[in-house]
């Protein structure tokens, strides 16, 4: 855990941040570096990581993490190249599991235009069966 500073200067330990074995079973799918060395690999991943189970804006995050446009970026570029798609197949073949990766989401926000994507019938399978009952 690194320990960050809050508005009074007092260390707060609430970084989350992945483990040495856990960076070496998930660093072969990194994009390789062209160049310019990038930002530590292990704060990063551990920012989008802590944002994205948390349920926070990029802008919310730790400043432990680094700048939140780093970690929005490195989110955003990773995921249109497939890395965390890679990674989840690995780590399930690895652990001797399913070929398709799923990810539990028990708390999920809905927009409020999810309720007027229903109704215009945009999502006929569900709008047909709440007509129905």
């Amino acid at each position: 855990m690194i320990p960050r500073l809050t508005d009074g200067g007092e260390a707060v330990n609430e970084v989350f941040l992945l483990s040495e074995h856990q960076m070496k079973r998930i660093e072969p799918f990194f994009p390789l570096t062209h160049g310019v060395p990038r930002v530590d690999d292990r704060r990063v991943l551990s920012g989008i990581v802590y944002v994205i189970r948390n349920g926070l804006q990029w802008k919310d995050a730790p400043i432990a993490y680094g700048p939140q446009k780093t970690l929005y970026n490195r989110f955003i570029r990773w995921s249109r190249l497939g890395v965390f798609d890679w990674i989840f197949v690995a780590l399930t073949e690895q652990a001797g599991r399913s070929k398709r990766p799923m990810i539990d989401a028990t708390h999920l926000k809905a927009h409020r235009t999810a309720a007027f994507l229903l109704k215009k019938g945009l999502f006929p399978a569900i709008s047909n069966a709440q007509k129905a009952v």
